[in-house]
Order: C-alpha cells, then sequence, then structure tokens
C-alpha cells in the first residue's frame, strides 16, 4: 500500500490514475467522508500490493533500489528495463512489497454506562481480527478487594471468534479518578491483596481471561517497591493458571523522574516480573492541556529508548492514541478540548474549505480553522502519522503496540497494520 498527499486540485479520479487505481476502491479503503471534495494536506492510502517510486532528480536505479533493500538488478527485472537504462524525472517504478514484520497488538475499549453500544460493538468487531488482545477497560478494585466489573458482552464472544487473547484490566480508580490512597490500601495490606486476587482469579475464570493487566496510576512514591513486591505475589498466583501478567506504565525518560504519575512506576523492577508492558506514550497533547499533537514522534522514542534501557524490547508495547482533540483557541486552564476521530477532523477541514498542515518534527497533522468568530485547532492522526509509529516499533524491534482505545473509526490504522504485520494470535 502507498500513502498519497492530496495536492491542491486533485480529485480521486486524477489520483486513481496515478496509481492505476478506481477511484471508488481509494474511497472505499480510506472510508473518505469527503469523496467528491478532497482536502489539500490530506492522506491516502492506496490500497495496491505493494507501491510506486516517481524518479527524482539526481536518482539511479541503484539508489533507488537500496531504499527499498533491492538490488538494482532485480528492481530492473520487476519494471521490465535494462539495468542500464537510464531514468527519466518523473517515471513510475513498481517497488513490490516489503516482508511483514510479526508482532503483537493490543486494543483498550471503555464502554460506558451499563451496556456496550451498537457502534461500540461494531467498532470492536472492526479492530478484533488485526488484535492480540482485547481489553475492556476496566475492573475497578474496592478498598475491600472485591471488583466492579465493566459492561462485558459481548466482548469475550468477539475475542473468541477472533482469537483474540482477552486482557483483563484491573484499575485503582476510585469516583471516576486513579486513587493513590486506595493504591496504598491494596499494596500495603496482606490480607485484603489475597482477597483481591482470589477475586481475580474467579472473575477470570468465569469470562475466559488469559492476560491479567494492572494499570495502577498516581501511585504513592512511597509505594514503588510495594508494588513490585505485588506484582511478584500476582505473577506467582497467575503462573499457576498459565496466565501472562502484563502492566500499563507511564512514560517516563528516566528512573529519577519527578512526577506524581511517574515515580512509583519503577520500569526495571517491573519489567523483570511481568510477561510485557504497555507504555503510554501519548496524551502529550490532551483534552485539559494546551493544544499540541497527542503523540509527537520525538517524545514517544525517547521515552521508548529509555524503557529499552532497563528491559527487553519484547516486553515493550508502544501506545498509541485512535483520536485527536478540538481545541478552542486561546487555550484556558479549566477548559476542555473535544475528542474527534481523524474522519471527524477530515470532514471539519472539508466543511470549513481549509487545508490540513503536516508538522515534520511531531510527525503529526494538524487543522486551524475559524468559526462563529472563535479560532479552533485539530491536531489527530493520519496515515503518515501513524506510519511514522509502525516505522519506530519496526526500528526498536518492540513486541508491538497497544491502543487507546477503540470507538472513533480510523481506518487508514489498520489497512497499514494488515499491510506490513503479521499479527500474532493465541
Amino acid at each position: 500500500m502507498q500513502i498519497h498527499v492530496v495536492q491542491q486540485g486533485e480529485t480521486l479520479f486524477t489520483i486513481g490514475s496515478i496509481y492505476s487505481t478506481a477511484p471508488q476502491s481509494i474511497a472505499d479503503a480510506n472510508q473518505l467522508p469527503n469523496p467528491d471534495r478532497l482536502v489539500q494536506g490530506q492522506a491516502l492510502v492506496i490500497p495496491i500490493v505493494g507501491r510506486y517510486y516517481f524518479v527524482q532528480p539526481g536518482d539511479s536505479l541503484f539508489s533507488i533500489a537500496q531504499q527499498f533493500g533491492l538490488s538494482y538488478q532485480e528492481l530492473a527485472r520487476i519494471n521490465g528495463i535494462s539495468p542500464e537504462q537510464p531514468l527519466a524525472v518523473g517515471w513510475r517504478l513498481y517497488i513490490p512489497p516489503a516482508p511483514k514484520v510479526t508482532a503483537e497488538f493490543n486494543a483498550y475499549v471503555e464502554p460506558f454506562g451499563d451496556e456496550v453500544t451498537q457502534e461500540l460493538q461494531t467498532r470492536t468487531r472492526e479492530a478484533a481480527p488485526y488484535l492480540t488482545y482485547l481489553a475492556p477497560f476496566s475492573f475497578e478494585v474496592k478498598r475491600d478487594g472485591s471488583l466492579e466489573d465493566p459492561p462485558l458482552a459481548p466482548f469475550p464472544a468477539i475475542a473468541e471468534a477472533n482469537r483474540n487473547i482477552l486482557m483483563m484490566v484491573i484499575t485503582n480508580l476510585e469516583d471516576g479518578a486513579f486513587s493513590d490512597e486506595l493504591g496504598r490500601i491494596i499494596l500495603t495490606d496482606t490480607a485484603i491483596q489475597d482477597t483481591l486476587l482470589d477475586n481475580i482469579v474467579k472473575k477470570a475464570k468465569e469470562y475466559g481471561f488469559r492476560d491479567i493487566h494492572f494499570d495502577f496510576e498516581y501511585l504513592r512514591p512511597a509505594d514503588r517497591d510495594a508494588y513490585v513486591a505485588f506484582l511478584k505475589k500476582a505473577k506467582e498466583r497467575f503462573a499457576q493458571e498459565g496466565w501472562l501478567l502484563s502492566a500499563a506504565l507511564a512514560p517516563k525518560t528516566s528512573a529519577d523522574q519527578k512526577g506524581k504519575w511517574y515515580e512509583a512506576h519503577d520500569y526495571k523492577a517491573i519489567g523483570e516480573v511481568v510477561d510485557f508492558v504497555v507504555i503510554m506514550t501519548y496524551e502529550w497533547g490532551y483534552s485539559g492541556g494546551p493544544a499540541q499533537a497527542v503523540s509527537p514522534i520525538g517524545p514517544v522514542r525517547r521515552v521508548l529508548e529509555y524503557a529499552l534501557t532497563e528491559m527487553p524490547p519484547q516486553k515493550v508495547m508502544m501506545g498509541q492514541n485512535l483520536y485527536g482533540y478540538d481545541w478552542t483557541l486561546p487555550f484556558e486552564e479549566g477548559t476542555q478540548a473535544r475528542a474527534i476521530s481523524p474522519q471527524q477532523a477530515i470532514q471539519i477541514a472539508a466543511t470549513q474549505g481549509v487545508p490540513i498542515q503536516y508538522d515534520q518534527t511531531a510527525q503529526a497533522p494538524f487543522i486551524e480553522y475559524t468559526t462563529n468568530g472563535t479560532d479552533h485547532i485539530i491536531w489527530f492522526e493520519d496515515a503518515r502519522s501513524i506510519q511514522a509509529k509502525f516505522d519506530l516499533l519496526k526500528e526498536l524491534n518492540l513486541r508491538g503496540m497497544s491502543y487507546w482505545k477503540l470507538g472513533l473509526p480510523f481506518p487508514q490504522n489498520w489497512l497499514l497494520l494488515n499491510d506490513q504485520f503479521d499479527v500474532v494470535k493465541q
């Protein structure tokens, strides 16, 4: 598959002619909200096997072949030309697909209220073929060691049908926020710990969970060692059932990083206990903060490169958002940006008649527009930004990627994932 960035005046017909692809195939693959009014700067995934390369000034058959890991003789053979053939600028060469990389993929899914909406069920079924794990969010721990279940139907059936490992997400959420006091109780009272572990085993057997995943956040720094000890205790218990143990970690860049979110997460010690971690490499731009890219590539890289100094890459899953935010400008403390899908962002750009811009440093698209006299900026994800993350995943040889969260459509992600990865299934 190939990523094409729309230029001014282009249509699906003119783009399709470039790649010998039917316009409707491009519209269908990208689930375009604006097929009749493409936006300048909009990224499209062209649904072809392999890709085309258009010769640039100074290119040679040898230099082009090197870019794609081919010999120049093989590239010439594939394109039916002589290895000595001079190349004209703009000439189209076919590049065969690269071998797929084996990786694991997880997605959290967070229902609200007492049942799972039809929309969320649809998005989950669409994503499940591309997942190793499916993680309903979340089982909330109570102060007595009991658990409050999230709405689960129909997630176990979807997981079974798609050979997903059902991930049981356990959180220290209390009244809608992560509680350090709840964490203190769980991590320091052995009787309550035993009750909690008994309840986890009971629920996991009831629903068919095979990975137990702790997302304990904003713990007290004083409970850093207690959290590791608790995970060791949990590992011993769950190993008896043949289950995996995983944990979500705040995005740190050093062992001694200050801040309530970070200090109780000991990358090295936790990495030695669990089977794998999900590092929450997103929300630099978050709903309650100033406008910026949600997961800029530079900070994401720095977090992951630090993680690899503390644990092997086979234990690390990169976190990735499937959404963007629409901020009202100027940003005012206490205001909330609106979460939107990449599809919604594209539709807004088309409706407002503004281009989609791309920040090369952050490797993220953004849109600036004005409505009713109010300025807005949207940072979101597109084919280019997710490709940058896939490239980083492959470069660092990570275990895989974990998505927060299903619910908003982002078809380009799944197109590119399926094109480049063999998803591990259990």
